[in-house]
């Protein structure tokens, strides 16, 4: 069953990351995403009391509370990035590199967590590689001057990412997924927001239009989709296959980027996509 959740919280998150770039249109994207957060921890926490994980809080570990928070801190940390990256940069170059924090997971999660490695899992790391390399080459016929600080949060966000799954995956180990991930978007919701009032963002809120807002709690609940997902699965499956499997919603962004913002992939772009897909789909195997 970790391989349906897995490819669940892809579906998720390639919405989510469509609805949030519609939503910081005309939003700071720190704070849509303490906004967008505060869907999910009410979606997280509804999930718990309906598995009845509740009562499973005070058995958790100071160990695993730790872990559990630096695990929050880490998502918090991406998702600054990866919506400020969204905000100023385009759609189809930003998630490939985002989703390059799967070569990184796979690294760590073959130095601390002791998953094999295999030929097979190589070959895929390499086609991954080379395919994300592709998909963010600059296109010859591109003469506009593009900002370049999108490429700094799009790698952050990915080395933040693929701390987040290694943390998420020894934290969640003892405990009921459902519950791990509500305790994280405890700690992703304060940090946010502590962002938010530092940067002095916080009296924009009365600003964001009808619209935006309904695409940020879309985005919210589909965030909520792709966590609980994704946590299930990492707690019962290899994290060197799940993350992967996971950021197979490059498909689902790019299909929507380029039916709602009419982004369009340039022949190099087109193979590097490919190459990504054969290198997760490669890990099946």
């Amino acid at each position: 069953m970790w391989v349906v959740f897995a490819f669940g919280s892809a579906l998720f998150a390639g919405l989510t990351a469509i609805l949030a770039k519609c939503g910081i249109k005309n939003t700071d994207s720190n704070v849509a995403t303490a906004l967008r957060t505060i869907v999910v921890l009410v979606f997280s926490w509804i999930m718990v009391f309906v598995v009845g994980a509740q009562s499973g809080i005070g058995s958790i570990s100071t160990k695993v509370m730790v872990i559990l928070i630096l695990s929050g801190l880490s998502t918090g940390a991406s998702w600054l990035c990866y919506f400020k990256a969204l905000q100023i940069g385009n759609v189809n170059k930003v998630t490939p590199i985002d989703k390059s924090s799967t070569i990184l997971t796979m690294l760590l999660a073959f130095i601390f967590l002791r998953e094999e490695i295999t030929w097979l899992k190589f070959l895929a790391m390499v086609l991954i590689g080379i395919g994300t390399y592709l998909m963010i080459q600059k296109k010859e016929t591109e003469n506009k001057k593009e900002d370049k600080k999108w490429l700094i949060y799009a790698f952050g966000s990915a080395i933040f990412a693929s701390l987040t799954s290694i943390l998420g995956k020894i934290g969640i180990q003892d405990i009921n997924s459902n519950l791990g991930t509500a305790i994280r978007t405890v700690v992703v919701l304060v940090m946010a927001w502590i962002v938010v009032f530092v940067t002095g963002k916080q009296n924009t809120v009365k600003d964001i239009d009808k619209k935006s807002w309904l695409f940020l709690v879309f985005s919210g609940f589909a965030t909520g989709g792709s966590w609980l997902c994704y946590y299930r699965a990492l707690q019962t499956g290899p994290a060197s296959v799940v993350v992967p499997i996971d950021k197979l919603s490059i498909l689902v962004t790019i299909a929507f980027s380029y039916l709602v913002f009419k982004e369009k992939l340039s022949m190099k772009s087109g193979i590097g996509l490919v190459l990504i897909v054969a290198g997760t789909l490669t890990l099946l195997i």
